[in-house]
């Protein structure tokens, strides 16, 4: 049997693989995300839950950081392969839907070029694996509305339950489909056994995390509770639904705009008619409990399929078409260096003056920015960061090395210590950020002390004696962790179990 070559040259083939390429070329710029480093970190102290994810993400991180040995292209391998397979599902989606070849190229060369799914392909997070699994989500309703077999709901379970194992942000989807499945005939599911054999996979695959999350007080209701009380930027309506469309794209907006439009006007398929009900629920849920503007955009590959049929059968002119198709190839050309690193670090400046895109551009957090955004910035110094504070260990008289630990003030501080510091001689470090004050002092009594930023003045009310043991001086990292010294503190003047209570920080 022979395989026509021809049949493979598809839209969803050429489109996955050339995101699938975008992102081997490019994923090695900079260098590795503050995220990154911690969700190695916990990986490598594998369990069911931590304080701020479930364990998928940390437990592949940590795996492949240890195959690619630091190579950070070998490192994104994942990230980079989901988002291919997110933009060919796209495609096949459009192709579920009924959509031509024009439909199918506009449809994934939005997804291609949509800047939020850029830097998802780039980066290794939580986030990885969220869009693929809503579109696989809205593939199998179709699919069980199609061929009318209810066994899909298992399936459809197996999604949600793996997904929920990278991040909960699924379950508020899920609770707002399930809403919108009201209004079409799907709700008669509900009378049928597969749905909730569907909803028992998920739990069994779900659940052993969720008894984590109990057992440890559910710290990550109280990391929800720190995003409501001022950690992100709250934004309105308008202002939260103008992020959509620099997310998805400003030339993809007409697309997934005319999708909501027709999933309500005459859909393909009647359970289209509950994805509009569930993107103003979960729009309107994420203003008001202050969510940050990515969260909803897991949800426009499948509305850029249902927009691109729909526009397929508005336009006729073959000119037409193939200008739409260039006008979304150039504007993602031009958005691309904002979503992944294409340029070096002073050229990317210039770029973005140029075009009047700032830092704090589409800032999601209360912080001081630097001469790059937050995403960029997070990305620098941290290696630069693990060799200073080696050479201030090293430094230290035998008795004294001994007995010391950096303690970090944040998660990305401590994990960056112990992914780099393991070559450079360090001990593990500490912290009270998240998942680090979980894991307590790690054997540390506070005798030395190695810790980053604050005065002189500040360190002395907490020890006995305090100097200087270098300083950060990364010029693009974010501006709270560069231009910082090191202390090397020694003598703390309570003990550090008494202490270690009032160092949580849950953010």
């Amino acid at each position: 049997m022979t395989i026509d070559a021809r049949k493979l040259v598809t839209p969803a083939v050429i489109l996955g693989a050339a995101t699938l390429l975008i992102h081997l070329l490019a994923n090695a710029g900079y260098g590795i995300f503050r995220d990154e480093l911690y969700f190695i970190v916990c990986g490598r102290r594998l369990a069911w839950g931590y304080v701020d994810q479930p364990p998928l993400v940390p437990m592949l991180a940590a795996w492949s950081w240890a195959l690619s040995d630091g190579w950070l292209t070998g490192f994104r391998l994942i990230p980079a392969l989901m988002m291919a397979l997110t933009v060919a599902a796209t495609v096949e989606f459009t192709r579920q839907l009924g959509g031509g070849r024009f439909a199918q190229w506009l449809a994934g060369l939005c997804a291609l070029m949509a800047p939020q799914f850029l830097a998802l392909g780039l980066l290794f997070t939580t986030d990885t694996f969220q869009a693929i699994s809503w579109l696989a989500c809205a593939m199998i309703l179709v699919r069980i509305e199609q061929t009318k077999d209810q066994r899909w709901w298992l399936a459809f379970g197996a999604v949600v339950g793996i997904s929920l194992l990278s991040k909960y942000m699924i379950a508020f989807y899920i609770g707002a489909l399930a809403i919108g499945l009201l209004a079409t005939p799907m709700r008669r599911a509900l009378l049928r056994p597969w749905v909730y054999g569907g909803a028992l996979v998920a739990i069994v695959l779900v659940l052993p995390n969720v008894w984590w999350q109990e057992a440890h007080g559910w710290p990550f209701l109280e990391l929800g509770k720190a995003a409501m009380n001022g950690k992100n930027i709250a934004l309105s309506p308008g202002a939260y639904f103008a992020q959509q469309i620099l997310l998805a794209g400003p030339l993809a907006a007409p697309v997934w705009i005319a999708g909501l439009w027709a999933c309500l006007r005459r859909p393909r398929a009647s359970v289209l008619r509950a994805f509009p009900i569930a993107y103003v629920l979960l729009l309107a849920f994420f203003v008001a409990t202050h969510g940050k503007a990515y969260f909803l955009t897991s949800i426009y590959p499948i509305l850029l399929a249902v927009g691109a049929v729909r526009i397929e059968q508005w336009v006729a002119s073959a000119t037409v078409k193939a200008a739409m198709l260039a006008l979304v190839g150039l504007s993602g050309a031009v958005i691309a260096p904002f979503a992944i690193p294409l340029m070096p670090e002073e050229s990317y400046i210039r770029y973005a003056a140029a075009l009047g895109m700032g830092p704090s551009t589409a800032a999601a957090e209360h912080l001081k920015q630097g001469r790059l955004p937050q995403v960029y910035a997070d990305m620098h110094g941290w290696k630069a960061m693990a060799e200073k504070v080696a050479a201030a260990y090293h430094a230290l008289p035998p008795e004294d090395r001994a007995k010391a630990v950096f303690f970090g003030g944040n998660y990305g501080e401590s994990a960056a210590i112990d992914v780099y510091g393991e070559k450079l001689g360090l001990p593990p470090s500490i912290g009270g950020h998240n998942n680090y004050w979980l894991w307590g002092p790690r054997g540390a009594d506070g005798s030395v002390v190695i810790e980053l930023g604050g005065t002189r003045e500040e360190r002395l009310k907490d020890f006995r004696s305090v100097e200087l043991g270098g300083t950060l001086d990364d010029p693009y990292a974010m501006p709270y962790e560069t231009n910082k010294p090191i202390w090397i503190e020694r003598g703390l003047k309570k003990p550090l179990a008494e202490i270690w209570p009032k160092v949580k920080h849950y953010e």
